[in-house]
């Protein structure tokens, strides 16, 4: 037999046997799952099948990671929707006529709060980008609103 034929073919029956295994472990089918869910923005149960799947098999990597991942996008998502909370606070609070000093103790409170929450995210580099950067843009207009507060 030709090594043109040998190896190709030796390549394609390894992949074969490798994506059979593959798929026919139930942690590993688990991951898969879990990757599919993480890909859509499901992190809950993108978390939820990794963690079954790494009890399943401790040294499933895949698992792992996607377990790690959607802990930080898990994170990265409740920052924002907090922002998004208190942001609307804040603009309904700005909507009055005057501003009292509670009121501006209350938006200075917030502003810190969301500040030093914002600085414990510590992305990777598989965190969805949207995600970093709308953190980052709400994170910026708490700054900016502090630094208008404290004047």
């Amino acid at each position: 037999m030709s090594t043109k034929i040998l190896l190709p073919s030796l390549a394609v029956l390894l992949i074969l046997v490798m994506g059979g295994y593959f798929l026919s472990n139930p942690s590993y089918e688990k991951s898969v799952k879990a990757k599919y869910y993480y890909e859509i923005g499901d992190y809950k149960e993108a978390l939820a099948l990794s963690k079954e799947a790494f009890s399943l098999d401790v040294y499933n990597r895949m698992a792992s990671t996607i377990m790690a991942q959607s802990i930080t996008s898990m994170k990265y998502t409740a920052y924002i929707d907090d922002a998004k909370k208190y942001m609307k606070q804040i603009n309904e609070i700005a909507a009055k006529d005057s501003i009292s000093n509670a009121d501006r103790a209350k938006i200075r409170l917030i502003c810190e709060i969301m500040i030093s929450a914002y600085i414990k995210l510590a992305p990777s580099v598989v965190t969805e980008k949207s995600l970093v950067n709308d953190a980052s843009n709400y994170y910026l207009g708490f700054e900016k609103l502090l630094e208008k507060v404290n004047k």
